[in-house]
């Protein structure tokens, strides 16, 4: 059932928008579905979680850290994780940029924008965005914005929010990345809005529960 949905819903997105398979609190074997189905990107959202599931699938697995991520935790995910999407605050940020340093590394990672009403959902705003990038984090590359919307059933809402994301991302990827070919990445969009991420521009799904079980009553496109 997991080759099925992930081969249908890969089928179904454009050429250039990334899925994400969002595996927290899924066993290896079931991910091990989802590789062999052709899926080779993974997010998480437990640091431990994600250190012992690396050495028991597949080491071409690029793994992505989608969760809050504490900086007492940084050590276990920089230089682990081929993308930290979830950077939300600027300590974060120099904790990362510190381990990645002492590994001798650049880390990729992406701002977290908080677009929703909902004050439970943590991420920068757009001018909070713009001040961070006058310092130089020389061992952290941002390469785009993620965002979550309002977890409602308000269409108009959830369209209006990804729309504010997708602004800032073109605005930055216009100014100040103009000459960064790294900065490619909206993230934007799980199982109950992702068809609505798409239609706003998001280049990254982040999809659980239309992959895995028991989540996947929602299924993907045909």
């Amino acid at each position: 059932m997991i080759e099925e949905y992930v081969k249908r819903l890969r089928a179904s997105l454009p050429d250039k928008v990334t899925l994400v398979a969002v595996s927290k609190g899924q066993n290896a074997s079931l991910i091990q579905e989802a590789y062999e189905a052709g899926q080779r990107i993974f997010g998480e959202n437990r640091s431990r979680e994600m250190v012992e599931k690396i050495p028991t699938l597949p080491n071409d697995i690029q793994w992505h850290f989608i969760g809050r991520l504490q900086t007492n935790k940084v050590k276990e995910v920089v230089g682990k994780a081929v993308l930290i999407q979830s950077v939300d605050r600027t300590r974060l940020l120099h904790a990362i940029n510190i381990q990645a340093e002492r590994l001798g590394i650049v880390q990729d990672v992406l701002l977290q924008v908080h677009i929703a009403k909902e004050d439970t959902k943590q991420g920068y705003s757009a001018q909070e965005v713009l001040e961070i990038l006058k310092e130089e984090w020389p061992h952290v590359k941002i390469c785009g914005v993620m965002g979550m919307a309002t977890f409602s059933e308000d269409q108009s809402l959830v369209r209006s929010e990804f729309k504010t994301l997708r602004t800032l991302f073109d605005t930055l990827k216009t100014g100040s990345f103009a000459d960064e070919p790294a900065f490619l990445h909206c993230s934007m969009g799980m199982t109950q809005d992702y068809t609505i991420a798409l239609e706003e521009g998001s280049t990254m799904l982040r999809i659980g529960s239309a992959i895995f079980p028991p989540r996947c009553a929602v299924p993907p496109l045909p």
